[in-house]
């Protein structure tokens, strides 16, 4: 069991191109991204449509898929920062081409709606970051955790140490102890069901899965996961971590909150699953690493998720 390919570390100098595939964005957020990535060392380009609108979208399919494919090829960029999720990054899917990146990969990083382009990279072999976008990085201080992070990983600063990084919570009632290791894959459930039974779906065997989510109504997610369980998905798995879902009613109605409908349809299994992981439409949304190595540990007290990335 292997880790996917990892682009190189960021150095001061490097370049940074920001874009947006899915939604349009303020442009205030593209500026206060600029700044926090520049105040890093790192040189910074604004692809050209970055702050086009075309409908609720950043630009028409054609222009968003420029910017990504010039990003994607351009040799001396080391990061591609998807500003903002949304929707609409699904149109670009299948349409990219990994000949340069291939001789030149670089760190993609985004969440939400950006889930669809994490899946087209593992599936051509590439790990990337599904962290913090362009707001965070606007409006949270330069101390904050899930910046810092972020930063820590592009530059290295925690991936070449001796021992795994890695990130803890507090145990909740639903979880199941245990420890399993597996391939990090994941992120918006909404966004990678849509290319289930596609090229672009995520492997089951191996994988510990992340999940969250933003609106959706409680049926919905259970159909959602039910559609994993049924397709034979969540056997398979290594681990599960399940995040945070925000900005929905409960519906008692159902008999259970989310969770514990979720609960439910995971009770049979006997791999470590934690539930109320620090990922998702949250200010506390840590940088997972998909396509690491990782390791699950799910105790009495605490979860913790380790990253296995020591290169020897």
């Amino acid at each position: 069991m292997n880790s996917l390919i990892f682009p190189p570390y960021v150095h001061e100098g490097d370049r940074v191109i920001i874009l947006s595939p899915s939604s349009k964005i303020d442009k205030s957020f593209l500026k206060g991204a600029k700044k926090r990535l520049k105040s890093w060392g790192l040189d910074v380009v604004v692809a050209k449509h970055a702050g086009s609108a075309h409908g609720t979208y950043a630009g028409s399919i054609q222009q968003r898929l420029k910017d990504l494919q010039e990003a994607m090829d351009d040799e001396k960029a080391k990061v591609i920062l998807c500003s903002r999720g949304g929707y609409g990054a699904v149109h670009l899917v299948g349409q990219l081409d990994f000949t340069k990146f291939r001789r030149h990969p670089k760190w993609l990083i985004g969440f939400s709606d950006i889930t669809a382009l994490h899946n087209v990279l593992q599936q051509n072999g590439f790990a990337s970051l599904h962290a913090p976008m362009a707001r965070h990085l606007t409006v949270e201080p330069e101390d904050d955790f899930c910046t810092q992070a972020l930063k820590d990983i592009l530059f290295g600063n925690k991936l070449q140490e001796e021992t795994s990084f890695g990130y803890t919570c507090p145990a909740h009632k639903f979880n199941h102890k245990g420890e399993g290791t597996g391939i990090l894959r994941g992120g918006n459930i909404s966004v990678f069901y849509g290319l289930r039974g596609t090229p672009y779906d995520i492997p089951a065997e191996g994988t510990v899965l992340f999940i969250e989510d933003i609106g959706e109504r409680p049926h919905a997610v259970e159909r959602m996961m039910y559609n994993l369980k049924l397709g034979g998905v969540l056997e398979k798995l290594s681990g599960l971590v399940i995040g945070q879902f925000t900005e929905y009613e409960e519906n008692m109605s159902l008999g259970k909150d989310l969770y514990g409908a979720l609960a439910d349809l995971v009770k049979e299994y006997d791999y470590p699953i934690c539930f109320g992981f620090p990922v998702g439409h949250v200010t506390m949304n840590v940088p997972m690493i998909n396509g690491a190595l990782v390791t699950l540990e799910v105790g009495k007290k605490e979860v913790k998720l380790s990253f296995n990335t020591h290169k020897e």
